[in-house]
């Protein structure tokens, strides 16, 4: 008899994600013949918080058809959870993972909001998280979510895998490498677990439990069918915001060179074979249509360039219709990697801008990305004819209006094809959120962390409402001049 796991997917965006830990986690406990099922709360009316139609309104999302092709159910979320939990009968209830998927769209704040749902309804299942904040603070993460049997730090694939296993043969559980359990008001952390050294070892990701309304996507104005997806882990940098260097800490990367790169970063940098991407990308398309790749890995760019050049070569062999979105750093587009991005069929590339002020990046931020090499780079993929993204940081410690409104004219400068601004998020673990903390930006612990939607400071410097004004108007300003602010600032009651 082998268990039964149900996977809980508790994104609040009501937007089409496919969480790659999801696809992950689904094909190992798969291959060795668990039953494996999805809740997911994306759809259902009175838990969405529609990320779409807000970012639409202030001109991050050029506007489409994607609200009248999807449905919301009004079954309240937690009645439609209770039945589910009722009909499968789980062993087991799993949430929250690491994925190359760390960015945004809702995987940090996972854990919390699967544990609000969870906590709503009733059932016997052993509960399991993992995720970024157990990776960062597994004790406090398990005194903050107390509904929580286990916690994972680190990669959870194989820790599920071997934990399902051994739950399932009667074994003991508490020694397994990467778990966090309880011993009454104690909390036990197992040694941790090894690196994923060879992603293609997880198995072919499997993404047939979403709906598939899941696979519509918003993308410039028009309705594609896409899957969030990851060729490769790990990034070689070591920006102080940035939660990648919470699981950097985790496996015990933490020497740097001057310039804020890891200095072993050929061992944290990890990627697919070119022909299991190959295999992964043709079975997503002939089996669910998808057309449209949104590549979440770090820094693309940073996989090895001979399996970039085989996966161009299986592309170039095999003509399909599809597009890849990727996301990499300004400083690898150059006039030797523009020709290979083509022939990935890379549509589009978003890059970090954070803010225009580079003295302010590198000393504050640890992000050491030349102003010229950002320049360039905007400039050669135009010239290429592939679309640009901006992403942009408001609410930094220690960040201006000024500075503000300098990133608003440095964005009109780059003139890139869509602009995205978020709100700075203090994520536990990392430098910029201890700052942020130890300078009264924010809380300890910030609880409902959404980089799209809100904004968590109480400082007077920034404060919440001045920021949201940026991001209702960032956009605005990038494409007509600051000429407006005065009087956008009048209407919005913000002198």
């Amino acid at each position: 008899m082998m268990a039964r796991v149900l996977l809980l997917n508790p994104s609040r965006w009501g937007r089409g994600i496919t969480p790659i830990w999801i696809a992950s986690h689904t094909a190992v406990l798969k291959s060795r013949g668990h039953e494996v099922a999805l809740f997911d709360a994306t759809f259902f009316r009175d838990w969405a918080q529609n990320e779409n139609a807000f970012n639409t309104a202030n001109l991050q999302y050029q506007p489409s058809a994607y609200e009248s092709l999807v449905r919301f159910s009004d079954t309240p979320v937690t009645t439609a959870l209770q039945a589910k939990l009722d009909e499968f009968a789980p062993d087991i209830i799993f949430w929250a993972a690491i994925s190359a998927h760390i960015h945004g769209e809702g995987e940090y704040a996972a854990i919390q909001f699967g544990h609000d749902l969870i906590a709503q309804t009733s059932c016997p299942a052993i509960k399991v998280c993992g995720g970024l904040q157990p990776t960062a603070s597994a004790g406090e993460t398990a005194i903050r979510f107390s509904g929580v049997d286990y916690f994972i730090g680190g990669e959870s694939e194989f820790v599920l895998q071997d934990f399902v296993d051994a739950w399932q043969s009667g074994e003991g559980l508490d020694r397994i490498p990467g778990l966090i359990s309880r011993d009454g008001t104690d909390i036990i952390e197992a040694p941790r677990q090894q690196i994923i050294s060879d992603l293609d070892a997880i198995g072919p990701y499997d993404y047939s439990l979403f709906d598939d309304q899941t696979f519509l996507r918003p993308y410039c104005g028009e309705v594609v069918r896409a899957v969030d997806y990851e060729l490769s882990r790990g990034c070689p940098f070591t920006c102080s915001y940035c939660v990648e260097t919470v699981i950097q800490r985790y496996y015990g990367f933490e020497e740097t060179t001057p310039r804020g790169a890891l200095r072993e970063f050929n061992r944290y940098l990890r990627h697919k074979s070119a022909k299991r991407v190959f295999e992964e990308i043709v079975t997503l398309h002939n089996e669910y249509g998808i057309t449209l790749f949104r590549c979440q890995d770090t820094n693309f760019l940073t996989i090895e360039k001979s399996t970039l050049l085989e996966l161009a070569d299986l592309f170039d062999a095999n003509e399909m219709p599809i597009r890849l979105y990727i996301e990499t750093r300004p400083e690898g587009i150059n006039p030797s990697t523009i020709p290979l991005l083509k022939r990935l069929r890379v549509d589009g590339v978003g890059m970090g801008i954070e803010l225009s002020t580079q003295g302010f990046r590198e000393d504050i931020l640890n992000r050491f990305s030349n102003q010229s090499a950002i320049v360039r780079a905007f400039m050669l993929l135009r010239e290429a004819e592939i679309r640009r993204t901006a992403y942009n940081i408001i609410g930094i410690p220690d960040q201006t209006e000024e500075s503000i409104l300098e990133t608003i004219t440095f964005n009109q400068a780059l003139d890139p094809d869509n602009v995205t601004v978020a709100f700075f998020s203090p994520y536990l673990g990392t430098e910029q959120q201890r700052q942020g903390a130890k300078k009264d930006y924010f809380l300890d612990y910030e609880y409902d962390l959404d980089s799209q939607l809100r904004t968590m400071t109480h400082h007077s410097v920034l404060s919440a409402s001045v920021l949201a004004f940026y991001k209702q108007n960032f956009v605005r300003l990038v494409r007509e001049g600051l000429d407006s602010l005065s009087a956008l600032k009048r209407s919005g009651s913000l002198a």
